[in-house]
Parts: structure tokens; C-alpha cells; sequence
């Protein structure tokens, strides 16, 4: 076990990142988990106790590990999440990329960052490809995560011209399943919630904005294999995500169905920069990694209504 390279995974506990922490262990990974508990949870690894190190830390603040590989996820990725203390959420792109850039510069590292599709913003060209810049308001309530990841980017590929880091860029659209959060405000969690427990659903805007939804699995498959993937585009980013289109209303009255809920939908104000409709182009991670998003919407919406079921929420 001693010979197996370490695999570092920021932001850990949190939901993408407990999946990702038990792919990698399943996989035979020495594993190191790291993550501040400030949206992660214990309760999202318990079962991987003993499996693997876990370090409760702030990237923030610098820290000295040691890894072959890094996962760098750490960052709240919910609007309730970063935009109750922007500031903090900025620091987290910036300080903690540089943070985690220099570890990967000292070790020889191959670092991944987990960027977003709010990186297009309020997209105006559909469906988003990678050479598309983005549409985003720099000086809107988003913006501390919109352009903090688009910071985290450039600092990515400047490690890389500059210094030789051997950098990967996902660009991680809607991703949903079990161990969501309850409370992080992302509409797959909210509806089904709602529906659970009979409240309302909201429909900001009246529903009519289109999403893509990506379960959890298919996600963590596409970031191992873009950190696998030695191929001539390997520096450039890459969008993960399906790409079939929903609207938040048709999500709505799915989730309705599937729970058998009488929970009533209302209609609320458009939320500001809440972008009209998002869809990502995965051509590039479907030729080169061979990705695709197989699990249906249904399927993985039942496995999700099952989860939240369970914690009786």
C-alpha cells in the first residue's frame, strides 16, 4: 500500500467529493481527504472510516501534504452556500487554487480543478462549448463564485505556461443524487424536499428555464477519467454534465409524479443573473474520454428521492 501514489481530494466530504473519495478508494487509491466541514459532512464518509486519512483544514490557509495526484473540489457551490459569505467563497478560489497549484508545483503533482458552468454565466450562444468566454456580470450576487472560478482557471493555466504544472479543467454542469445536502438550495434537493414533506414548490421566474441534469456517478466517472486522460487537449477544459434539456416546470411536476405528492407548485420572481437556459457541448469529453451522461433522469431521480426518503428530512 505504501507504493500506491497518493491521491489528494479537496473538499472531500462534500457531495461530489465523498463520491469521488469512494471511487478512487474502490479503485485501490491511497487517498487523502480534505476538507473544512463548512458545507462537507462527516456523515458523508462515515462509511469510508478507516479506509483513508482525513484532515480538517481550510484552504484558505497554505498546508504542506504530499500527493501524486490532486482533486481540487474544495469550494461551497450552491448559490445559498457562496453567496452567504462571498468574500470567503472568493478567498476559497483564489487563495486556496494558488495553495493547492503550489503543492501540485513542489510535488510534481497533476491537479484537477473542479470548475463550473457558471463560468458562461447567462449564456447567450446554446449549447455551451468550451471556446465560448461567457456572458457573466461580474458585479452581480453570482459573481463571487462566477469569477472566482473563472480566476481559479486562469491560475490554473498560468502554473501551467509558467511553471510546467501538469493542470486538468472540468467544467462541472448540474450534478445531482445522493448526499446532496438538504439545506443547499439547489432545485433537484428543494423539489424533492418540498415534495416529501408537502410544502411548495417555487418555480422562480414561472419554471420556464431549461437545466441539464448529470447524476453523481456518471460526473465522478468523467473527472477520474479526464485525470487518466494523456491525450494532446489534456490542459484545455473540458464541460461534464448531460446534455439533455429540462425545464425547472417539467423537473417540477417529475418529481411530483415520482414521490406521489400533492404538494402545490407557486411562481415567484426571476432571481437575478439566474441564467435562461444551460446545456453543456460534451463533444470534446465524449471524443476524448469517451464520457457520456448514461444514467436516465428518472432512475437517478428515484435513487435521490430514496436517499432523502431514508433521512426521514
Amino acid at each position: 500500500m505504501s507504493d500506491t501514489p497518493t491521491t489528494l481530494v479537496t473538499g472531500g466530504a462534500g457531495f461530489l467529493g465523498s463520491h469521488l473519495c469512494q471511487r478512487l478508494l474502490g479503485d485501490g487509491r491511497r487517498v487523502i481527504c480534505l476538507d473544512n466541514l463548512s458545507t462537507g459532512s462527516r456523515a458523508n464518509i462515515e462509511h469510508l472510516k478507516g479506509e483513508f486519512e482525513f484532515i480538517e483544514h481550510d484552504l484558505i490557509n497554505p498546508i504542506k501534504l504530499d500527493a501524486a495526484f490532486v482533486y481540487h473540489l474544495a469550494c461551497p457551490a450552491s448559490p445559498v452556500h457562496y453567496q452567504s459569505n462571498p468574500v470567503r467563497t472568493i478567498k476559497t478560489n483564489v487563495l486556496g487554487t494558488i495553495n493547492m497549484l503550489g503543492l501540485a508545483r513542489r510535488t510534481g503533482a497533476r491537479i484537477l480543478l473542479a470548475s463550473t458552468s457558471e463560468v458562461y454565466g447567462d449564456p447567450i450562444k446554446h449549447p455551451q462549448r468550451e471556446d465560448y468566454p461567457g456572458n457573466v456580470n461580474q458585479l452581480g450576487p453570482r459573481a463571487c463564485y462566477d469569477e472566482g472560478k473563472r480566476v481559479a482557471e486562469t491560475l490554473m493555466m498560468e502554473y501551467h505556461r509558467e511553471h510546467g504544472v501538469d493542470v486538468r479543467i472540468a467544467r462541472i454542469f448540474n450534478t445531482y443524487g445522493p448526499r446532496m445536502a438538504a439545506n443547499d438550495g439547489r432545485v433537484v434537493s428543494n423539489f424533492i424536499l418540498g415534495a416529501l414533506r408537502g410544502e411548495p414548490l417555487k418555480l422562480f421566474g414561472g419554471g420556464g428555464q431549461s437545466r441539464s441534469f448529470c447524476y453523481v456517478d456518471d460526473l465522478i466517472g468523467g473527472l477520474v477519467s479526464l485525470m487518466e486522460y494523456q491525450g494532446g487537449l489534456r490542459h484545455q477544459p473540458f464541460n461534464l454534465g448531460n446534455p439533455h434539456e429540462i425545464t425547472i416546470r417539467e423537473l417540477a411536476a417529475t418529481i411530483l409524479r415520482l414521490t406521489g405528492s400533492a404538494a402545490p407548485v407557486v411562481t415567484g420572481p426571476a432571481q437575478q443573473d439566474d441564467p435562461g437556459r444551460r446545456c453543456p457541448d460534451i463533444s470534446r469529453a465524449m471524443t476524448e474520454l469517451g464520457f457520456q451522461s448514461v444514467t436516465d433522469l428518472l432512475e437517478g431521480l428515484r435513487r435521490t428521492i430514496d436517499y432523502f426518503r431514508a433521512l426521514a428530512v
